[in-house]
């Protein structure tokens, strides 16, 4: 059975490093958590005077450290003078230096949110006029690149190290306490144990770097290391160690004195006191999540973190549970079936742990999502959507296994019933094995001592010539042959009685393997432990994906910020200016976002054209080509083409464009986000 057990463990290990490998690539810096919402001055504008200072406002506290908001000059300078401060609320600033010039400015951001998560991007803003500029930030690492991979893979191992100890612990306490002595579940638990706990020491440790410089070598900087510990992560990341050391004595217990203790009384007050001290710790490793991510943060902080360590109880009850069965179902021993009473016992604590599920993830939903329309319009909604599929796909092949377990109920022995004729088989088998051994050895002493008669007599009456015929030399032999299996006869015995047991194990290994039912239930359980996986790295990618709710705030406020300003500069007759916000989708890998046109004066002649690209999140970012282009349908004017030069970070500027009469004029721009991928989009817009 074991060339047939490996491959399907060797396919369901592949499937979990696929899986994880494929969701986890694409947990990178986008996946923030904290919006920016809103700055003053504002990304783009052009302002008379330099300002005092620089403001941004975010959909949620953020933690800061002195290089969290950088302004630079256009030579690329630093231009700010102090830490960062808490203006009021979720708005921080930076003051700048006095006399600055004119020219454009940058602005770079690098924070981390309430939920844990780093955050980072920049914008520019000019002062009297715009300018070229040298200032450039790059592409912000932190919670990126190769350090976030390894973060990314380390929140992967420590949901599934959670799960797998707590579940593993819960199936063998309230499903099959006989599983305690079963080596193979032991190895599982403990397993989850060390893989919960080196996790966690190994998020610690890339935690400095995640959230600062995203890179390798500061992994061991030990001065990060000492900033992370009066994080509220870091104190999150330590509590969880204590509390591993108190799950490691429960293991103790559970795999040690509790195995050994007979059934009784003293065995029932034992199973209810590390039913409470196990849910007590388990509940308080699901707190080391709760208290510093998602659920700490937003919407109603006192309801979501309790919800959230119900529901991380009932995933780990599941999910581990279930890992457990399935262990149980092909590596427990012959003479340590899991029996169908356990089976149907683990089905109702699964239904159980499925309404909970059910309850508190629909309360998650609505929390993080706010809205219908963000499960179609944002990352978070999608990811969702897919994490529910697979939910309702493994509800639906765990109904296929409740059907197996009543089959299984229907045709299976009890285990008392088993065990008790495999006992009585052995008793008979060794009894009957050492009965035909002293038999043996009362013959051969028999057949010794007739021979010495025959020996005598034959003397007697044939002389010498009858000595030779049974000689001193045979009679010795005979009487060793006697004496040798005596001294045998308890290790014959005992060998026998060992043979016999293994065949009797052999045989009702072979007759439990036949068995369609448990074969059925093998494969069902097996198929749900595969969804499980892919279930689980979905939901660890979840967790690192900024919030549907806060991302929609980002874009309306982004959006009434630019309608603000065009209505102001539509209004205003001694500016003129013009902005032009349009959303574009190439289809592409990172092919959706915003491009906003800002023209001045907008007015017959020379104009100054910038154009900013932004993602949904309002964060700027680079792409191969930006082309606009002017056309007045009216007089068949155009299309006017004009190619900006790329000046930072997400914005490119155009000086001397010309529009040669006043109209309604259509601003088309083209977006190419890749060597395949572009779109064009336009507005129209009165210009002159």
């Amino acid at each position: 059975m074991t060339r047939t057990i490996t491959p399907r463990l060797r396919t369901l290990v592949l499937l979990i490093l696929a899986v994880a490998g494929a969701l986890l690539a694409g947990a990178g810096p986008a996946s923030a958590h904290a919006a920016l919402t809103g700055s003053d001055p504002a990304q783009g504008v052009v302002v008379p005077k330099a300002p005092d200072q620089v403001s941004l406002t975010f959909s949620e506290n953020v933690s800061l450290n002195s290089n969290s908001i950088r302004v630079l000059d256009p030579k690329g300078k630093r231009v700010d003078t102090a830490k960062p401060d808490n203006l009021s609320g979720t708005t921080y600033g930076v003051q700048l230096r006095t006399g600055l010039g004119k020219g454009t400015y940058t602005v770079a951001w690098q924070v981390v949110s309430a939920d844990s998560h780093p955050v980072a991007g920049a914008y520019t803003f000019s002062v009297g006029a715009p300018s070229t500029t040298v200032a450039s930030v790059g592409d912000q690492e932190a919670g990126g690149g190769f350090v976030g991979w390894l973060y990314g893979f380390g929140r992967y191992m420590s949901y599934a190290g959670y799960i797998v100890l707590v579940g593993g612990a819960a199936f063998v306490l309230a499903c099959w306490q006989r599983g305690s002595g079963v080596r193979a579940l032991q190895r599982l638990v403990v397993g989850g144990w060390l893989t919960l706990t080196a996790a966690t020491l190994w998020l610690l440790l890339l935690r400095g770097s995640y959230t600062t410089s995203g890179s390798v070598g500061d992994i061991f900087d030990l001065n990060l290391l000492g900033q992370v510990l009066q994080t509220k992560t870091g104190a999150a990341l330590v509590s969880r160690l204590l509390l591993l050391a108190a799950a490691a004595l429960f293991i103790a217990v559970l795999f040690g004195a509790y195995d050994k203790r007979e059934e009784g009384a003293e065995k029932r007050d034992l199973t209810f006191g590390l039913a409470i001290g196990g849910t007590v710790v388990a509940a308080g490793l699901a707190a080391s999540w709760a208290m510093a991510e998602h659920a700490s943060t937003g919407l109603q902080p006192g309801i979501a973190m309790p919800v959230d360590i119900v529901h991380l109880l009932a995933v780990a009850t599941w999910l581990g549970g279930l890992t457990a069965l399935l262990v149980a179902l092909y590596r427990a021993p012959a003479d340590t079936p899991v029996g169908s009473a356990a089976v149907r016992r683990f089905s109702q604590v699964a239904f159980g742990s499925v309404l909970a599920l059910v309850g508190t993830g629909v309360y998650q939903s609505w929390r993080q999502l706010g809205s219908w329309s963000a499960f179609t319009d944002t990352a978070y909604g999608q990811l969702l959507m897919v994490k529910i599929a697979l939910v309702a796909l493994l509800v639906g092949i765990a109904s296929i296994s409740r059907r197996w377990t009543g089959r299984l109920a229907d045709t299976a022995l009890t285990e008392t019933g088993e065990e008790t004729a495999k006992a009585a088989a052995r008793e008979e088998t060794g009894k009957a094995a050492g009965e035909e051994t002293v038999t043996t050895s009362a013959a051969t002493k028999q057949a010794g001592k007739e021979t010495v008669k025959a020996s005598a007599a034959a003397r007697e009456t044939s002389g010498t010539a009858g000595a030779r015929v049974a000689g001193p030399g045979e009679e010795a032999s005979a009487g060793k042959a006697a004496s040798d299996s005596d001294e045998t006869d308890p290790e014959r015995a005992a060998q026998l009685a060992r043979q016999q047991t293994a065949k009797d194990l052999a045989r009702q290994k072979r007759v439990r393997d036949a068995d369609p039912d448990r074969f059925g239930l093998r494969r069902s359980v097996l198929a749900e432990a595969g969804v499980a996986v892919a279930l689980l790295a979905v939901t660890t990618v979840l967790t690192q994906t900024e919030p549907g709710r806060t991302e929609l705030d980002a874009k309306a406020a982004a959006s009434s910020s630019s309608s603000s300003s065009s209505s102001s500069s539509s209004s205003d007759s001694s500016s003129g200016a013009l902005t032009l916000d349009m959303s574009f989708d190439t289809g592409g890998k990172d092919g959706k976002g915003v491009v906003r046109v800002d023209l001045d004066p907008a007015a017959v002649g020379s104009n100054e054209m910038h154009v900013y690209v932004q993602r949904p999140n309002g964060r700027a970012f680079d792409i191969p080509e930006v082309k606009v282009a002017f056309t007045l349908d009216a007089k068949k004017i155009g299309p006017l083409p004009v190619a900006p030069d790329h000046i930072t970070t997400g914005h490119w500027a155009a000086n001397g464009v010309q529009i040669p009469m006043a109209g309604d004029w259509t601003v088309s721009v083209t977006v190419r986000t890749s060597d395949i991928d572009q779109v064009t989009v336009s507005k129209h817009a009165q210009i002159g």
